[in-house]
């Protein structure tokens, strides 16, 4: 959560401290908790400060600040820190609000608990973009500058004189956040205060994972040489190490230990690929000698150009070569081609968001957290417009059309693999007729290593909701079954609909007449009067949740079908279920069997 993977520590001094941070570890939120009735805060507290990402304390700012101050070592290496009132009211980021990820963790927790964020930054305060911060958000990593200058400009910029960013890589997508007004993104030869792509260089510079490193090498090659030639190679082109994406190579060297180890070392991806894949790869530089041994006329630079997914033209670096030198053994090659688009799976996520019906106090607190730290919201547009009332400026919106969810889903993904965190949104719940299962389906057609984290956070679904509306018709078994034919044949949804009469369900009618498809309903309502009265009791429930919500009680005999449209769910009840007093109940107890 706070862009680390060092652990979130819990710490806590009154009674009441226990039951939130109780309700934080069960969240994820923390890692490892020192409650109120643990003895020697301090002690436990600097055994981990060092390996701490973030330390959330419930109790008093003054206690906090005096538990930690000698403990402080500098912006850039002490862990963020939020405290908590004791009713997890106000979540106040204490410490690293910006690079160390306070900010975004008291957001989160606010979130969860239903409480408030107190951020008190320059930045957090006027709406502004956090520049010494923000590309962490994206899935970029921080190269050398002077933030703290950089800062200061933009607290003093004007639309007269805004502070100028100069972009190479990564997504644009930041571009027309609100938070996004007060800059001015100037041109390839252009001066700029802050540039983002893969060079290094004066100024303060962010670095989209968009390089990929083609190597190949001798068998058994030291590791320093493999070191020394991505060091030397990277600094004669005056690229920057953290614009990596990964490494790539033929699979035959799969198992080579100095390449293993490389990537471990500098958390870099590895990518394999066959002789037939690589020699399919038009280079520059190709090779009959290494054609000969390795079944392919390039290793590096097709290994480099087949990862980025380009052509040569985008090889950056053609095919170098580096040497041992006394007292080492082996040899290797290396080349490195930039991708189009930034390659970050391990640092993004895919957070599949279940919005209810839209009203926000039905929100659950987990989806409001899912919400709270993504980067991307990407959804259909009424649905965000539902939401808009929690999207902060520094946010980004991508609205999408009803029809085309494997668009969206397809659009949330490719962000995630970027390395953004992002919130793919369903009404109701995600899982149930929502986006959840086809995300999902894309996301395990992925390779192992290019799947970003994947979460399901669930919301209230308009059966719910309806039921709550006329009573209690859900005591006993009870179906769904979506009248839309888009994506199930009829015969298959009217097998479904006999089965549910035979088996005396109660059942919700999803997605239940629209304008191209007015028949299904009456259709449906004939099938399920086989196999009970006319009397029985329907509920129809139409926008849920939302201002123009209308709920009305019908009989299956005098449904009235003309008045049912896609924004409707329709619930019949069974051969037991009744209306009494205006509200509709089915019995726990089914006909013929005895409640203990």
């Amino acid at each position: 959560m706070t862009g680390s993977s060092k652990p979130v520590l819990g710490l806590g001094f009154a009674p009441a401290a226990e039951a939130l941070l109780g309700r934080l570890l069960a969240a994820g939120v923390v890692d490892e908790v020192h409650g109120p009735g643990a003895t020697a805060p301090a002690a436990w507290l600097q055994q981990r400060w060092q390996g701490a990402g973030a330390v959330v304390a419930v109790g008093a700012c003054g206690l906090v600040v005096r538990l930690i101050a000698p403990l402080l070592q500098g912006k850039d290496t002490d862990p963020a820190v939020v405290v908590l009132d004791g009713l997890g009211r106000f979540a106040v980021p204490l410490l690293g609000g910006h690079g160390a990820g306070a900010d975004r963790l008291a957001e989160a927790i606010a979130a969860l608990l239903g409480g408030q964020a107190v951020t008190t930054g320059s930045s957090a305060s006027s709406g502004r973009l956090a520049l010494d911060a923000f590309g962490k958000d994206w899935g970029w990593r921080r190269g050398r500058g002077d933030w703290k200058a950089l800062m200061t400009a933009s607290a003093r910029a004007t639309p007269d004189s805004p502070l100028r960013v100069r972009q190479e890589s990564g997504s644009v997508l930041w571009h027309d956040m609100e938070a996004a007004a007060g800059l001015a993104v100037v041109g390839a030869s252009e001066q700029a205060d802050l540039v983002i792509g893969p060079q290094r260089g004066e100024g303060c510079r962010w670095h989209p994972p968009s390089l990929w490193l083609g190597m190949g090498c001798e068998r058994d090659t030291d590791l320093v040489v493999l070191e020394r030639l991505v060091e030397q190679t990277l600094s004669a082109n005056d690229l920057a190490a953290e614009a990596v994406a990964g490494l790539a190579t033929i699979d035959r060297k799969g198992n080579e230990p100095a390449l293993l180890a490389l990537a471990q070392e500098r958390g870099w991806a590895l990518r394999l690929f066959s002789a037939a894949d690589l020699a399919a790869i038009p280079v520059p530089h190709p090779s009959d000698a290494v054609a000969r041994e390795m079944g392919t006329a390039s290793v590096a630079e097709a290994a480099a150009l087949r990862a980025a997914g380009v052509t040569a033209e985008r090889l950056r670096v053609p095919k170098t070569i580096g040497r041992a030198e006394p007292g080492e053994r082996g040899a290797a090659t290396l080349a490195i081609a930039e991708a189009a688009e930034s390659w970050a799976p391990a640092r993004g996520a895919l957070h599949l968001v279940g919005s209810g019906p839209g009203q926000l106090d039905l929100l659950s607190g987990d989806a409001r957290r899912a919400l709270a730290e993504a980067t991307v919201w990407v959804g259909y547009g009424l649905y965000l417009d539902l939401l808009e009332p929690l999207r902060r400026p520094d946010q980004a919106r991508r609205d999408g059309r009803l029809t085309e969810e494997r668009a969206r889903c397809a659009e949330a993904l490719k962000l995630a693999r970027a390395g953004a965190k992002v919130a793919l949104i369903s009404s109701g719940d995600s899982g149930i007729y929502g986006m959840a299962g086809l995300a999902l389906e894309l996301w395990l057609g992925l390779p192992e290593q290019e799947r970003p984290r994947f979460e399901v956070h669930p919301g209230l679904s308009a059966l719910q909701l309806a039921a709550a509306r006329v009573g209690a018709p859900l005591m006993h078994d009870f179906c769904t079954i979506s009248l839309s034919d888009r994506l199930t044949p009829w015969k298959v949804i009217e097998a479904r609909l006999r089965a549910a009469a035979a088996g005396d369900f109660v059942v919700a009618l999803y997605n239940p007449r629209s304008r191209g498809r007015d028949w299904q309903l009456e259709r449906a309502r004939q099938l399920l009067l086989e196999g009970r009265s006319g009397d029985t009791p329907v509920a129809i429930a139409r926008q849920l949740g939302r201002r123009e919500e209308r709920v009305d009680l019908h009989t299956l005999a005098t449904l009235p079908v003309p008045e049912v449209d896609m924004l409707t769910l329709v619930l019949i009840g069974n051969r037991s279920s009744y209306v009494r007093d205006g509200r509709m109940v089915t019995p726990r107890g089914y006909p013929g069997a005895e409640l203990a």
